[in-house]
């Protein structure tokens, strides 16, 4: 089971890294496997109440990839931390399968109580460099948090988020898309260009108001075309010229 889990990161990391050259590579220098293999020991520690135990595993896989993951948090399969240093996975967080995390990501808790309060990635979500998710909130499915994004309430699936406090720069993919693997949660063509938005959004308002403008004129054309008109004969007029 174990060297099957191991298998599937390595293959993983593989699929998502092209700096990637052999699975040999990614076994020796990796941190982010390495910090997935101190997790796992001190998870299982954790499980099995040897608690002091598994937080000191898990303090020695910090030490030696920069990585701190609470051991009472839950994983799924295949998560690849990529780069890893500075990530912070908090106790209560839970992350599904087939999840990408890059340096400097926090999941972090803003409460004190003991229940919930880490977040709840889904499938598939990517999360960039120094992004930070806080609080009990749900990222879904095939979602992506762009970089140095705050994220601090709940995440639609397969929307992309950007900006502090994050809101949605982008909609759900095309269904052929979605299964895409994109580095950092963005591409190139899709990055969000505040100044070409604030053109376009001008560029909108500008041709509303002509097109109002040119209904207006049309309205008023027709109201001056009736105004000037000559009036018809009165009915008395015609039947006085009749009788002459």
């Amino acid at each position: 089971m174990v060297f099957k889990s191991l298998r599937e990161d390595i293959a993983s990391i593989a699929q998502r890294d092209p700096a990637a050259r052999s699975n040999i590579e990614i076994l020796f220098c990796y941190p982010g496997l390495h910090a997935l293999l101190f997790y796992r020991l001190s998870h299982w520690l954790w499980a099995y109440e040897f608690k002091l135990l598994g937080r000191f595993v898990s303090q020695i896989g910090r030490i030696l990839t920069g990585v701190e993951i609470h051991p009472g948090a839950t994983i799924g399969k295949r998560l690849f931390i990529d780069h890893g240093m500075g990530v912070v996975i908090g106790e209560t967080a839970v992350i599904g399968d087939d999840v990408t995390l890059y340096h400097g990501v926090t999941l972090g808790g803003t409460s004190l109580h003991k229940g919930k309060r880490h977040p709840t990635l889904e499938d598939g979500v990517i999360v960039g460099s120094g992004a930070q998710i806080l609080g009990p909130h749900v990222v879904g499915e095939g979602a992506r948090i762009g970089a140095n994004a705050v994220v601090l309430s709940d995440v639609p699936k397969g929307v992309t988020m950007v900006g502090i406090p994050a809101r949605v720069a982008m909609r759900r993919l095309k269904k052929d898309e979605e299964q895409a693997f994109h580095a950092y949660g963005l591409t190139s063509e899709h990055l969000p260009d505040p100044v070409a938005r604030t053109a376009e959004t001008l560029h909108r308002q500008v041709m509303q108001l002509t097109q109002r403008l040119e209904e207006l004129e049309h309205r008023l054309a027709e109201a001056e075309g009736v105004k000037d008109s000559p009036s018809p004969p009165a009915v008395h007029e015609t039947r006085a010229a009749g009788h002459g």
